[in-house]
């Protein structure tokens, strides 16, 4: 087994440490102060923040919260060092996304942060830089990863969503029950991948480009799919919102195209479902990823079913095929998957 294939295996276990941190003791304590430093009013907004899957998951953060009324932003790190620095300020709660804490934005940030700035640090290390200058910490429990991040992005996609729970009040229970359910899909879908691998990997892989669609959060998992791509297979790949893919680029799509749509049920069920009738149509092979049974039926598409995870922990759970299909993709080409030729999995420079 691959070093990447493992750390794939081990995110279940990666999903229940984190979970359990939050269900109770220092994880809970920690969570509770930040919510608390929210409904103090001393803050107008909260910025995410962060590079790469973190700047993923900051986006999927604003769609929850902003959806409850709760004023928050997504501003890419770098953008925000080099371009958007001003719009910080006493009033804001910004919240640092950074597995590793040490990424050359964050900490050139932090750096230049005014004292008066609350810094809310999402992390996976716990002596990181980013760490040992936040105001709150919030852990996920992924342990070490090496490769492209797998267990990192779904922890800290996971430790996100229990924060917006709490911050939208809607944390409880049956909440903690529906990520326990989340975690049972993600190991079910790497325990059976031999039922339906071979298949997604015919539809999509060793081709030129892959283009992926989604809307809502699960955005968030449509970019980490492209970065994987490009990063372990070596090939490009897009991510679009469903809308901006209907506002132009649908023209590139012709025969032998391969397209990726993710389709969880809910606001935008029904409009990923004509995106994905209308590349069909166009000549496209798909590999649909849903938590419903599809109403279409086509030689060209390949559907993978997710059952009983609602929208918001759809980025979860619809991962793991991406990240699987990456796998197999790479070995297949002789690649070591996940590993960094040009680069560091920890950007040092711009």
């Amino acid at each position: 087994m691959n070093r990447f294939l493992n750390e794939i295996e081990q995110q279940p276990q990666a999903l229940k440490d984190t979970l359990q941190y939050y269900s109770e003791g220092k994880g809970k304590e920690c969570l509770d102060r930040v919510v608390t430093l929210w409904q103090s009013g001393r803050y107008d907004k909260i910025i995410f923040t962060g590079m790469g899957s973190s700047y993923f998951i900051s986006n999927a953060a604003t769609s929850l919260l902003n959806s409850s009324k709760i004023n928050s932003f997504a501003i890419n790190a770098g953008e925000l060092l080099h371009y958007q620095f001003q719009l910080l300020s006493k009033k804001t709660l910004l919240v640092c996304i950074s597995q590793s804490g040490e990424s050359y934005e964050i900490v050139k940030i932090l750096e230049q942060l005014p004292a008066d700035v609350t810094v809310i640090a999402i992390c996976n290390e716990p002596e990181s830089i980013l760490v040992k200058k936040a105001d709150e910490t919030l852990l996920s429990i992924a342990g070490k990863e090496d490769m492209t991040s797998t267990k990192t992005f779904i922890t800290s996609y996971l430790v996100m969503y229990i924060l917006s729970l709490a911050l939208r009040e809607k944390l409880d229970s049956t909440s903690f029950t529906e990520m326990q359910a989340t975690n049972k899909s993600v190991s079910d879908l790497i325990n059976t991948r031999n039922n339906w691998l071979a298949d997604a990997v015919k539809t999509i892989a060793h081709v030129p480009f892959v283009q992926l669609v989604a809307r809502g959060p699960v955005f968030a998992t449509a970019q980490q799919s492209a970065l994987m791509l490009m990063e372990a297979t070596r090939n490009p790949a897009s991510a679009l919102l469903g809308g901006e893919f209907r506002h132009g680029p649908m023209e590139m799509i012709k025969e032998g195209s391969r397209v990726v749509i993710f389709a969880p049920g809910g606001k935008t069920y029904d409009q990923n479902l004509s995106a994905t009738a209308d590349v069909l149509a166009f000549g496209a092979k798909v590999l649909l990823i849903t938590d419903q049974v599809p109403a279409i039926i086509h030689e060209n598409l390949f559907s993978i079913t997710i059952p009983g995870v609602n929208e918001e922990l759809f980025a979860i759970a619809s991962i793991i095929p991406m990240q699987l299909l990456v796998n197999q993709w790479s070995v297949e080409e002789k690649n070591e998957p996940g590993s960094f030729k040009r680069g560091a999995k920890v950007t040092s420079i711009e």
